[in-house]
């Protein structure tokens, strides 16, 4: 980056006391050399371009005084710049979407939303980053997203277009019932098995994404409100593949004890709250995590939410050195010989054109 400075600053806190000497000088060159009773004819008289120049050599000696103190600060012109080395940290979320997602216990800007909802705008401030939510965001590292529930499917792969990512986040949607023109549910044999969970799977898919990276640290990021009760691959079996592989599991159980409002379809296709109620299997959750080197957390609310993926966010940080460069030249004899230059002139022409008796 190009740039100008000077080095050395402090040389310019003598410019007030050379101005103010200046302007004592001037003020003192102006008393008169003899006394006259009047002269008022006098100030009709025109006032000539040489006046004129004799009047600007106070303030002239003053810039010139100027440049050289400038000099003296060391004028510089050239580059700097920094290069930024180091190796960021590949992070692989994995949410949950099975059907207990939808339960209506989270709130955002004072509304009710579904837990999805609220995992999806928290997920997006930690991809992003958020000031408001204390989130500083994830710029130099490799994020990647897999989705679950009763099966696990990866919905992006470890990128910095973290734009692109936080657009997939919001589009996650909860498996749903597909109706024919007369309202009966074409999918039914497998929605039941699409709105389960299948942590372990999840888990597994997770690990399998991260396994390959290059990156110095590998952390997996596990939400659920549900317990393991779909897939092929046990949890626990999962956490221990993310051991051996050196990639920390964290986990993070979300949702209030007690039956929460929960929407269902009726037989018409209306949907209808209800009471429901889901377990947390948190024991398993802990369990996973703590194994790993990492630890669980559990959110009952948006800003409870927030805050676990801030402690993420400050455990989890890359490490970055920055290496500085700079190339300078100095310009200390242009404003040296310039000031140099207008004082000598303005001497000179106070001893002959400009020259006054006492």
């Amino acid at each position: 980056m190009d740039s100008f400075r000077f080095y050395s600053w402090s040389w310019f806190a003598l410019v007030p006391i050379v101005l103010a000497l200046v302007w004592f000088y001037s003020r003192r060159s102006k008393r008169p050399a003899s006394l006259y009773s009047s002269i008022a004819d006098l100030k009709g008289m025109p006032v000539t371009w040489m006046q004129r120049v004799n009047r600007s050599l106070p303030f002239l000696f003053a810039v010139g005084l100027c440049l050289i103190i400038a000099g003296l600060s060391r004028p510089q012109s050239g580059k700097s710049g920094s290069r930024i080395m180091g190796q960021g940290i590949a992070i692989e979320l994995v949410l949950d979407i099975s059907g207990s997602m939808e339960a209506l216990d989270f709130q955002l800007n004072d509304k009710d939303v579904s837990r999805l909802e609220a995992v999806k705008h928290v997920v997006s401030e930690f991809i992003a980053g958020s000031r408001k939510s204390g989130l500083a965001g994830r710029r130099d590292d490799l994020v990647g997203l897999v989705a679950f529930c009763g099966f696990a499917d990866s919905k992006c792969p470890l990128t910095l277009d973290h734009g692109a990512l936080v657009e997939i986040v919001k589009s996650l949607e909860v498996p749903r019932a597909i109706r024919d023109r007369r309202g009966k549910v074409i999918n039914q044999d497998t929605l039941n098995e699409e709105l389960a969970t299948a942590i372990g799977d999840g888990v597994a898919l997770g690990v399998d994404r991260l396994k390959d990276t290059k990156a110095k640290s590998k952390v997996l990021v596990l939400l659920t409100d549900g317990d393991n009760n779909a897939g092929v691959i046990e949890p626990r079996e999962a956490a221990s593949i993310a051991k051996e592989l050196g990639i920390k599991l964290y986990t993070i159980g979300i949702g209030r004890n007690g039956p929460v409002p929960f929407p269902q379809e009726d037989e018409f296709g209306r949907r209808v709250l209800v009471r429901a109620q889901f377990r947390v299997d948190e024991g398993l959750l802990r369990e996973m995590g703590e194994s790993t080197g990492a630890m669980y957390f559990h959110a009952s609310d948006a800003d409870g939410l927030a805050k676990v993926y801030a402690q993420i966010d400050q455990m989890e940080r890359s490490e970055f050195e920055e290496a500085k460069f700079s190339q300078y030249t100095e310009l200390f004899r242009w404003f040296a010989c310039a000031g140099l230059g207008v004082v000598f002139c303005v001497y000179i022409m106070k001893e002959t054109r400009f020259r006054s008796l006492p």
